[in-house]
């Protein structure tokens, strides 16, 4: 008896795109009907009601992998990543890795389960090359992340070059003390580590110093903003920094808040710098000085891209929106 391998194999086409068509799902061109309808023919392939509920709910199905959706960049990203994929029939299933190799682990069997089609990852936690055996169960891309040496497909920006620019900014405001935040560990081609390089290059061709008192992994949230600067604050005045560059506009806030808390001036005593230009950076006491990151254009990019292996089709990339853009305020 066939089944609907034997038909994709058939028509020349993959298996998510007869599962659409059976489905009935739109954006299938008449070419692929047509050729999907012969090879049924040929076959005398009859889908049964139950396999076709089954595949409706599979076949159908992209993963999107983040590190936390409370995050308001990631809930963006998803937001513009699942209203894309809705408009081309699919579904989307969220997971969150709170930086977790186990967590993405999880999601990655998914794929490999065939619970879920393809897989968008808009963090990594694990080595790459384990995420690339898994493609052998279904498409997966990268998202908002560039991990060099890998065969998987990536959309990204180029954050080295935004925090090489950044940083460079603040020196050239006069700062020579500059803290800095991540939300990675800072082991080579981790989380972050694009960021992180650039903000070292920058440091490294002026001749600044990179104190390990001035450095803070793992830091995500408002409050681990208020922490952060707690600690510089318990610094001698002679040791403390004069700016500080964090990866998120979150921890960036924190900081804010404490410094102005405690009676300091911002940016006088301490400039700060954020990333990703979140809605809320503009109506700050001190509005922040951030990075803007293209939002909209990597989730419709990385849900295009992942949709056109699914279907077997290429896609070329439109990276004319994959643009981060230094945005200037008043903190730094």
């Amino acid at each position: 008896m066939a089944t609907i391998k034997d038909v994709a194999k058939k028509a020349g086409l993959s298996v998510s795109t007869v599962s659409r068509y059976l489905n009935n799902h739109p954006y299938i061109s008449e070419d692929k009907r047509k050729r999907i309808q012969d090879a049924m023919a040929e076959l005398d392939y009859t889908p049964s009601s139950v396999a076709t509920q089954l595949r409706s709910k599979k076949g159908t199905m992209i993963g999107i992998l983040v590190s936390r959706i409370v995050n308001p960049f990631f809930s963006h990203l998803v937001d513009s990543i699942e209203k894309n994929a809705r408009a081309h029939g699919y579904n989307v299933l969220v997971m969150q890795t709170y930086d977790d190799k186990k967590a993405e682990t999880n999601m990655l069997e998914m794929l490999k389960q065939q619970v879920i089609a393809g897989l968008i990852m808009c963090s990594i936690e694990g080595d790459s090359k384990n995420i690339e055996a898994y493609r052998e169960y279904g498409p997966i891309v990268l998202c908002n992340e560039q991990i060099p040496d890998t065969t998987l497909p990536q959309v990204f920006t180029n954050q080295e070059a935004a925090s090489f620019d950044a940083t460079s900014y603040l020196i050239n405001k006069g700062h020579k003390k500059i803290a800095y935040c991540t939300g990675g560990t800072l082991t080579r081609g981790g989380h972050g580590n694009s960021r992180t390089e650039g903000f070292e290059r920058a440091l490294r061709e002026s001749n600044l110093p990179m104190k390990i008192d001035w450095i803070f992994k793992q830091v995500h949230t408002v409050e681990d903003g208020k922490k952060v600067a707690d600690k510089l604050l318990a610094l001698t005045e002679d040791d403390r920094p004069d700016a500080v560059f964090t990866s998120s506009d979150e921890v960036a806030s924190g900081i804010l808040a404490r410094y102005l808390e405690v009676g300091k001036r911002v940016p006088e005593d301490l400039a700060i710098m954020g990333f990703d230009n979140q809605p809320f950076t503009e109506m700050l006491a001190v509005p922040l000085t951030t990075i803007a990151q293209p939002v909209e254009a990597l989730g419709r990019e990385s849900s295009n891209l992942l949709m056109a292996h699914m279907e077997g089709e290429k896609y070329q990339l439109d990276k004319s929106d994959l643009v981060l853009k230094l945005i200037i305020r008043k903190s730094a």
